[in-house]
């Protein structure tokens, strides 16, 4: 008798990582009724997210209730873990990489003894990036593993030519890295400018910077897929076939690829490590606000800002003369409390320190979001039919940034000065062009509509995403 399904879901401990990983959970739950699904990530951001379980030890956060949703966390051989969001710092970040591997790696082949000895054995593991090990564990195991990306398909294009492409592509890459005006040309990609491509390949390969440890973990990610064999190694992306199609077919031929999202969370379900302001608070106040009127403005749960940054986002904000919606993290407001109150100048807005974002960009009243273009942001959006103001600066948030622009022309792509500061009037002009009266405006939010019925039609059911998501549950990879 074949063992029952079980999908171990395992996720490196950042926010952005989480949030689709838990959702990918509970959409192999909801596809597959008769499957379990164990979510994993480490210890601490395990606690963060069920702060009243009293022990990590056990297996005894199943929130369905039914036995089929478990959550056990892995160790990443420390006590405290990577805080980001709140006090962690890059040089910190490739200390704790550096353990993390090893720690992890032996934790996870616990985990997998320990389910298999209870009756529970893993059929199929699904890990995010900066994982690459959790692969071989499996591997070792006889357990089959997909790789969950979450960033754009054309960002993992870009990776698969740089790691994997010959040398061809790391040459011209490296050789321009200090040109960021410099036009990259890779087989089935659009041109690309360096200043576009993600961060990890064009500013963190040298030992010393603050995020090497990202671009090695990404090699041997890389390294780890093309071991897959005799088979191409499976990936599944929170991406759908409509959006990527071109990125698509410039990697079909190395791997099975199968676009299953938007990936978004289902009602009351968005377990997190951050703590949300209550919902009524902000959710009463879209209520009273006219259709497509406020500006919503989040940076992501990584980015840092310092007082000049948030002036110039207040007093933009303002003289746009809209309503808005501000996202200010708690650790942000801790390290800026001494010097400026927060919520001085703030007249035609609202601040909060986090909110359920998929409500907020569902709500009739908000009409533009002004956001760092991590993936998970940019995906809520385009599935919310909501225009964007693009600001990349990290990983993959530059490119995805020139997808919003370019090539989906949903939103437009703000520039920040000489010193690394978006000012106000910078902000002001990019929110009237996709909230203005004008012609280019009106096209933004067009195309804003239709990518939405798209998405739809994608993610719903006898969509590619949905057919995709149903070859992954039963164990093919044929769209």
């Amino acid at each position: 008798m074949s063992p029952r399904p079980h999908f171990l879901v395992l996720t490196f401990p950042f926010q952005g990582h989480i949030a689709p990983a838990l959702r990918l959970a509970r959409r192999l739950l909801a596809a597959a009724p008769d499957a379990l699904v164990t979510f994993s990530t480490t210890e601490h951001a395990h606690r963060r997210m069920f702060p009243s379980t009293k022990s990590t030890d056990e297996d005894n956060n199943d929130d369905d209730g039914d036995g089929r949703l478990e959550f056990v966390p892995f160790s990443d051989g420390t006590n405290a873990g990577y805080v980001h969001g709140g006090g962690g710092d890059a040089q910190a970040f490739n200390a704790y990489m550096s353990s993390f591997h090893a720690c992890g790696a032996r934790s996870l082949g616990a985990i997998l003894d320990a389910l298999a000895a209870r009756g529970r054995p893993v059929t199929r593991v699904a890990y995010t990036l900066l994982l690459p090990w959790a692969a071989d564990v499996a591997r070792a195991r006889g357990v089959p593993s997909a790789l969950y990306w979450i960033q754009p398909v054309a960002v993992f294009a870009i990776y698969h030519h740089y790691f994997r492409g010959g040398g061809c592509a790391a040459g011209v890459v490296d050789a321009h890295r200090g040109d960021p005006s410099f036009v990259v040309e890779l087989p089935g990609l659009p041109p690309h400018a360096v200043r576009d491509l993600p961060s990890f390949i064009t500013q963190s390969t040298d030992p010393a910077d603050p995020l090497h440890s990202c671009f090695t973990t990404l090699r041997d990610l890389f390294d780890t897929l093309g071991r897959e064999t005799p088979d191409k190694a499976t990936v599944i992306v929170n991406s759908c076939q409509d959006l990527e199609v071109n990125a698509l077919a410039a990697v079909e031929a190395a791997y099975d690829v199968l676009p299953v999202g938007p990936v978004l969370p289902s009602a009351g379900n968005e377990a997190g490590i951050f703590k949300q302001d209550e919902a009524a608070k902000y959710m009463d106040w879209l209520d009273y606000k006219p259709a497509d009127s406020v500006v919503y403005i989040s940076f992501g749960s990584l980015a840092a800002m310092g007082k000049e940054q948030l002036d110039e986002l207040i007093r933009g904000l303002e003289d746009t003369g809209r309503p808005y919606l501000c996202v200010v993290r708690k650790d942000i407001k801790a390290v800026l409390a001494s010097e400026v109150e927060i919520d001085e100048g703030v007249k035609k807005g609202m601040v909060v320190e986090w909110c359920d974002q998929v409500s907020v960009l569902s709500h009739a009243a908000v009409g533009c979001f002004v956001t760092h273009c991590g993936w998970n942001s940019v995906l809520e959006s385009l599935t919310c039919g909501v225009p964007m103001v693009g600001l990349g600066r990290l990983s993959d948030q530059r490119m995805n940034a020139q997808l919003v622009a370019r090539h989906w022309r949903v939103g437009v792509r703000a520039e920040v000065d000489g010193d690394g500061v978006l000012r106000a009037a910078e902000l002001r002009r990019c929110v009237e062009e996709v909230m203005g009266d004008g012609e280019a405006a009106a096209e933004v939010r067009r195309m804003a509509r239709e990518w939405k019925q798209v998405i739809g039609a994608a993610v719903g059911g006898g969509g590619s995403s949905d057919r995709n998501l149903m070859s992954f549950v039963n164990g093919t990879t044929s769209a």
